[in-house]
């Protein structure tokens, strides 16, 4: 691809960057971020500046909540901080799109942790390199913590940053559960639909 995108094809300089540019995006190949370079040069000028800006702003302000870890443009965010939330109960999730699949399922009402990845020794990610020394020092500070939702993905690395957790968050007293196997081994939390995570999540079982 990045020979590919050496050339010019015709393209003016500034196009050219902004396929380059976009095409380092996630899951967008050069024939996808050409259709939408040129989607957007054909956008009124308000409405590519509306969304430069859109980008600016969530890069300058969106970072992470100091308790749970998620995606917060604020100190804390607007779950930990919700009264109306079970604060007993946290469920731990690997990332920020896992954290959104649970809310949508409308089943959830306390607090979650966002490890930002799992246990995958073979990729050289160990326990110090996700949020699990945050968890542990959240419910060593906290007397209110009845129950640890583990509901990392259905995974082998999953599975494996599930054993961990339970293992070392059982000395705290805490109940410790892992989502129902109403989830597809393998699966990935993000792409469950919400009558799946609902099962999951009212038929979790004791670790």
């Amino acid at each position: 691809m990045a020979e590919n995108l050496k050339r010019s094809d015709g393209l003016p300089p500034a196009m050219m960057r902004l396929v380059k540019e976009l095409a380092r995006l996630p899951g967008i190949g050069e024939k996808t971020a050409s259709r939408l370079a040129f989607n957007l040069l054909n956008r009124p000028r308000e409405q590519v500046i509306a969304l430069a800006e859109a980008l600016l702003e969530m890069k300058e302000r969106v970072g992470l909540c100091r308790e749970c870890l998620g995606l917060s443009d604020s100190p804390r965010c607007s779950i930990c901080s919700d009264p109306e939330r079970d604060h007993q109960l946290i469920c731990v999730v690997e990332g920020p799109a896992d954290l959104m699949a649970i809310e949508r399922a409308r089943s959830y009402n306390g607090l979650y942790h966002v490890l930002h990845g799992a246990i995958a020794p073979l990729d050289g990610i160990g326990p110090d390199e996700i949020k699990i020394k945050e968890l542990l020092v959240r419910l060593e500070n906290s007397r209110q913590v009845r129950e640890v939702i583990i509901a990392t993905n259905a995974t082998v690395e999953g599975e494996a940053t599930a054993l961990y957790l339970a293992k070392i968050i059982k000395p705290l007293g805490v109940r410790i559960t892992r989502l129902a196997r109403g989830l597809p081994a393998g699966g990935d939390l993000e792409y469950s639909d919400a009558a799946t995570l609902s099962s999951a999540l009212n038929g979790r079982r004791e670790l």
